[in-house]
């Protein structure tokens, strides 16, 4: 016999692959919006019994209670047909089908009371006419090409899901058409991020009243695909069978992958082959869940003359549960001041379109070591889980709270959150208040109780307008501010800092000045071609004439109320000698000049590198060494060994310090005596560098300089920290023409070539998480990598 693996379907015009029993030859199908008769299923797990819209899959050992949900006054009279598979190449066994009379009185007999087998992976339900022969029929059915019902029970599965994202998203815009649709605008995002449904922002601009009906046109587009949803259909139309089952199973293909949570599209190629027969067609269903029973949609109206039709009815795979991996879409603290708060998060579609998750809540502990519990449900609409109880009035200031709850029969963890509620301490300045200069923009930072319940920031200035600010939460009780005083006056001013449902605003009070640019000094060292002005309002300098070097500003810091300008020269003016007097003149933007008598200083420190020896760290007792060439590299877990002259008539005692630093300007580490540092001589140094235990967050290119009676060298370049990724293993046999890389870490490393040139090197994406890449074969015995760290280096991963 021949069954036919049918057309792609459109639901309710979304992409959706679908199995449909029409000849390959004709038009596109109606969409599925015929309804089925229902079910009333129960699964029992253990002591705990599920309706089956809470169930995401069935595992060994389940107990499924099934009846076919039909009017009493049922006209035709139908077989009801459960068969468990184990894949597409190993038929059930005949125990594995079973069959019910759903018109006979007794239960026994109109049901089915089933366990899941040991060994099975996938379920499909039918209801089959009655007719003479019908169970030798389907049984003949199922264990002649069992392929043919794994994939329709999978497709058919994840359509469904898809299906049930659709329609959440279209009821909800639906729901807000009717009461609130001058609020599309904001929740139409929302529902689209929450449900993974793509999203016409173009209907936002139009009228009110036409923005709904233009989000629900072209569903087709609606739900997003999967990057593997269309590739291998084109290839696989037309191919055989066995072929097309084989390759359904693969990566490349989109499928053999059964996960509950993640909303793909799936695209069925329109395979030719396995059964067909006079006697019967089979229909696909797609499952609706109300309730506490299961739905399926039609898009062909059974018949029930010759060839009759057989309703294929998907069963969740029976396969461990896989709960998603919830994440939190905050990125600090969430307010629950008012009632209806939403815990924002991401990564679970299905939390919002399903009955997976069930018994959510929401777990803290309170300062005052109080513990709570408060149901919480999923709102597509908010984009999250909106707190539906009400929180204890002695819950004030920060609490960090659990979301959890059951997926399935399964425990499920969601993200901690951090929860805040304000009290009524009010705010204050952070530290000590600062020197506030008109003219000019000012930063300020706060510290109180819940920033994340603030409302709003306001400036306020005598009879002045107020001013609205900005503000950005740091850490769990700051905020911080910038002041626009530019236009402002001095004299006493005011921020107030209002909370969400909170009437008055906490009001800190504060001074501003009028403050001209100020000079407290140039320093000049002897040989410099730089030097630093310190004073206030040093960004009103313009530039700095210093004998015949001309200084241009190269950098502004703020040190408390002190301003400290770097300024460089500019051309090829010698260089001041030490202890020179010169006069420097201070030209400011404004046009006005302000003249200071500058000493010039002794030199600064002059230091070369002599030299450096690198000393690789003990080769992976269960891994592959990477080999590093050269003494510009020095791997993370070996160690550097570096020597400097001090020039001049300076000599070097043991006080001196050594700073290491990237060479972005980040944070330094010092090597001393006490760790690394020995003098050969007076004017030679000899220093000690382990990067694991002296910087450990250290990586990339570093620079030096040495510290010497108060004054520093230059910066110069010292050598490339890189970070090894740890390689467990290279595996060739079952990759033809290619091998596998197997290990840790494998996001530092860039790319992996054959040759040393790179030209045809492999990219690893950045953010890699994984723990496997697979590459061409080496040529000579060998990979060649280039790490993130050290870009301009090639190391070497021998294979043997």
């Amino acid at each position: 016999m021949r069954f036919p693996i049918h057309k792609l379907m459109r639901l309710g015009g979304s992409v959706i692959a679908l199995l449909v029993s029409m000849p390959t030859q004709a038009a596109d199908p109606a969409p599925f919006e015929l309804a089925g008769p229902a079910f009333r299923i129960t699964v029992t797990r253990g002591e705990q019994s599920l309706p089956i819209a809470q169930v995401p899959s069935l595992s060994e050992g389940d107990r499924l209670a099934i009846e076919a949900d039909l009017p009493a006054d049922q006209g035709a009279r139908f077989v009801m047909v459960s068969a468990f598979l184990r894949g597409a190449t190993n038929p059930p066994p005949k125990a594995w089908i079973s069959f019910a009379e759903t018109w006979k009185k007794k239960d026994k007999d109109k049901a089915l009371a089933l366990t899941v087998p040991k060994g099975a992976r996938q379920m499909v339900l039918f209801l089959a006419p009655d007719t003479g022969g019908v169970e030798g029929a389907m049984r003949d059915a199922v264990r002649g090409k069992p392929g043919e019902f794994v994939r329709a029970t999978r497709d058919l599965n994840q359509a469904s899901l898809d299906r049930s994202r659709l329609d959440t998203f279209m009821d909800a815009i639906r729901a807000q058409e009717n009461t609130h649709p001058e609020y599309l605008r904001s929740v139409a995002p929302i529902l689209s991020r929450s449900l993974s449904i793509k999203l016409n922002e173009d209907c936002l601009s139009r009228v009110i009243e036409m923005q709904a009906a233009c989000l629900l046109e072209n569903r087709a587009a609606l739900v997003l695909a999967d990057v593997h949803s269309s590739s291998m259909a084109e290839t696989l139309t037309g191919a055989p069978t066995d072929l097309a089952l084989q390759l359904s199973a693969t990566r490349e293909a989109g499928y053999g992958f059964y996960s509950p949570y993640i909303s793909v599209v799936r695209d069925i190629a329109k395979i030719f082959g396995a059964f067909s027969n006079p006697e019967f067609d089979y229909l696909p269903t797609l499952n609706v869940h109300k309730g506490g029973s299961m739905g399926v949609l039609l898009n062909t109206a059974p018949s029930f003359k010759k060839p009759k039709s057989v309703m294929v009815v998907a069963m969740p795979a029976i396969e461990a549960d896989s709960p998603p991996r919830l994440r939190s879409g905050s990125d600090g603290p969430v307010c629950v001041a008012r009632p209806g708060a939403v815990l924002p998060v991401e990564g679970a579609p299905l939390l919002y379109s399903t009955a997976y998750a069930r018994a959510m809540r929401l777990t803290f502990t309170s300062a005052s070591g109080e513990a709570v519990e408060l149901p919480v449900a999923a709102q597509a609409d908010r984009g999250g889980y909106v707190v539906t109880g009400d929180l204890p009035a002695s819950f004030r200031g920060t609490a960090k709270g659990h979301l959890h709850g059951e997926w399935g029969f399964k425990p499920f963890d969601g993200p901690d959150v951090m929860l805040q509620r304000p009290d009524d301490k009010g705010w204050a300045v952070a530290g000590e208040a600062p020197a506030l200069v008109v003219g000019r923009d000012n930063g300020l930072m706060l510290k109180g109780s819940a920033p994340a319940c603030v409302e709003s920031v306001t400036l306020r200035q005598g009879d002045d307008a107020p001013k609205a600010l900005k503000w950005t939460v740091q850490g769990s009780d700051g905020l911080s501010l910038t002041l626009p005083l530019a236009d402002a006056r001095p004299g006493a001013l005011r921020v107030e800092v209002k909370y969400q449902g909170v009437a008055q605003p906490s009001a800190i009070p504060l001074q501003s000045y009028a403050q001209a640019s100020r000079l407290d000094g140039l320093t000049l060292h002897a040989g410099d071609k730089a030097a630093v002005l310190s004073g206030q309002r040093l960004d009103q300098v313009e530039s700095v004439a210093v004998g015949a070097l001309s200084l241009r500003p190269d950098g502004l810091t703020r040190d408390g109320s002190v301003d400290r300008l770097r300024l460089v020269a500019q051309g090829e003016d010698a260089a001041m000698a030490q202890g020179r007097v010169v006069p420097a003149r201070v030209k400011l933007r404004d046009g006005r000049s302000v003249n200071l008598s500058v000493t010039v200083a002794a030199a600064r420190p002059q230091v070369a590198l002599l030299g450096r020896t690198i000393t690789p760290g003990a080769p992976p007792a269960n891994g592959k060494a990477l080999a590093l060439s050269g003494d510009t590299l020095l791997p993370d877990n070996g160690q550097m060994v570096f020597s400097l002259r001090l020039s001049g008539d300076t000599k070097l005692t043991a006080s001196d310090v050594i700073e290491v630093a990237p060479a972005d300007d980040g944070a330094a580490i010092r090597l001393t005596a006490a760790n690394g540092l020995r003098l050969e001589s007076p004017q030679v140094m000899v220093a000690t560098f382990i990067p694991r235990t002296m910087a450990p967050a250290l990586f990339g290119p570093l620079r030096f300089r040495l510290l010497h009676g108060g004054e520093a060298s230059d910066w110069q370049p010292l050598v490339t920290l890189a970070r090894l990724p740890q390689i467990d293993g290279i595996a060739c046999e079952a990759q033809p023409g290619g091998c596998t890389i197997k290990g840790r870490d494998l996001f530092l490393i860039d790319a992996i070539g054959t040759n040393p040139a790179l030209d045809t090197a492999t990219r690893v994406e950045t953010g890699y998480t994984g723990s496997a890449i697979t590459v061409p074969a080496p040529q000579g015995g060998a990979y060649h990598l280039r790490l993130r760290d050290a870009p301009d280096s090639v190391v070497t991963l021998p294979v043997g």
